[in-house]
């Protein structure tokens, strides 16, 4: 694997900022301006519609992609940033929004979920299109862990749409990040992501009624209670349990043969430290960073108030050193 081009100072987390949640919390209060996006609708195949909020770059420069988190979108932290640092390198950029996240309701009964590989595939695949000089894609959490899920399916096979992949503070095992977020004050993570999740699920069973137990989702008291009611029975699996297993892309990190920046903090708290890949047992194309701070997709540094810049400078590094010469 080529070294990461350009000088990213190693991860240090502030001192004025000790701790998982106060790293994780934080860059949610420092998003900083959106960035000039053009939206742009595609129909899919099977009769459904994704929204994908672009930053339009040089003629020559390559492109970089960004799959999302859970419930999140193109007004991410995570996107604003890397997408301003996109802007200021002169590339195109795409956040590609999952079915719903973009502000309207998708036309089908499926939403999206963790190992959506497929969508992630075919996105990928019309982009190779444009005739960008080069193409890469990262993944933040759920989008992540997607991301990887379909490197690893797409093993060896040499027709790739893309040069490199990166991911961030992936849950790469989703029974054990589930568990996590079910006790203590991580159910305060959980609970964010209800309060957009069961109201989208009461409107998908206005629209579609009988497809899940509606209320089952609305007692849902954690993430797992959700996917076991919602995720699950929309998307194909027999439940929580069927849908974590097939799903995960940890057991499947081995098989990867695309160059790949796997990004974590230690402490991230929706991942526990055992649930973490070692590097014994992963492929030489695949370089794993883990930093001992930093939260979920925090990575503050510097002085208060601080800055979210870190992670999209080391990403923009890790990429460009596989841009062509």
């Amino acid at each position: 694997m080529k070294p990461s081009a350009g000088l990213v100072a190693p991860y240090q987390a502030p001192r004025w900022l000790p701790g998982a949640h106060a790293q994780t919390i934080w860059p949610l209060l420092i998003k900083g301006p959106l960035p000039d996006y053009r939206r742009e609708r595609w129909e899919t195949p099977d009769g459904d519609f994704i929204d994908l909020d672009r930053i339009d770059g040089r003629p020559d420069a390559p492109c970089l992609v960004l799959f999302h988190g859970l419930e999140g979108s193109s007004r991410s932290h995570y996107a604003r940033r890397l997408m301003h640092a996109v802007k200021q390198r002169g590339w195109h950029g795409v956040v590609v929004h999952f079915r719903g996240c973009s502000g309207e309701a998708n036309r089908l009964p499926r939403a999206y979920h963790s190992g959506d590989s497929a969508e992630i595939d075919w996105v990928l695949r019309r982009l190779l299109t444009a005739g960008y000089p080069a193409l890469f894609a990262a993944g933040v959490s759920l989008g992540g862990n997607a991301l990887l899920k379909w490197a690893a399916e797409l093993g060896e096979r040499p027709e790739s749409p893309v040069a490199a992949i990166a991911a961030v503070s992936v849950p790469l095992d989703l029974a054990a990040a589930n568990q996590a977020l079910s006790s203590g004050f991580n159910l305060i993570y959980a609970r964010h992501f209800l309060r957009t999740l069961i109201p989208a699920a009461l409107e998908k069973n206005r629209r579609f009624p009988g497809r899940f137990d509606i209320q089952r989702a609305l007692a849902a008291r954690s993430l797992r209670d959700f996917d076991d009611a919602v995720t699950a029975p929309l998307h194909g699996f027999a439940g929580a349990d069927d849908y974590y297993a097939r799903s995960s892309a940890g057991p499947l990190l081995k098989n990867i043969r695309l160059p790949t920046l796997l990004l974590h903090a230690v402490n991230d708290p929706f991942l526990p430290v055992a649930a973490l890949p070692s590097r014994a047992g992963l492929p030489p194309c695949m370089r794993l960073e883990l930093h001992p701070e930093g939260g979920h997709v925090g990575f503050v540094h510097g002085p208060l108030p601080g800055a979210v810049d870190w992670m999209p400078a080391r990403l923009m590094a890790h990429f460009a050193a596989f841009c062509p010469e």
